[in-house]
């Protein structure tokens, strides 16, 4: 099993209420939990469903240089990218 952190923003109450089946809400949009792969991968998937307007990231620990991988969801203003092998986060500054 893996640790995972799951964020919300601007998302509808039922993926909230979907979430907090698997992961603790430890604060508003914020879920932790220890899950398996493929529980993880289920997570996501019903994430990027009904995220509708809103956007999330999920992090998990992983056996890579950082310690940790993660993927994004939706508009906003932080962006993920690839330098020298590494995934960084990228801030769009509002136009």
């Amino acid at each position: 099993m893996t640790m995972v952190v799951v964020v919300t923003e601007n998302v509808p109450p039922r993926l909230r209420g979907r979430l907090a089946i698997w992961l603790l809400e430890v604060r508003a949009g914020v879920y932790v939990g220890d899950v398996f792969r493929r529980v993880r991968e289920m997570i996501w998937n019903q994430m990027t469903l009904l995220c509708e307007d809103g956007n999330v990231v999920m992090a998990w620990a992983t056996n890579n240089e950082t310690g940790f991988d993660f993927l994004t969801f939706g508009k906003n203003r932080r962006i993920p990218v690839e330098m020298d092998g590494l995934r960084l986060v990228s801030f769009i500054p509002s136009s």
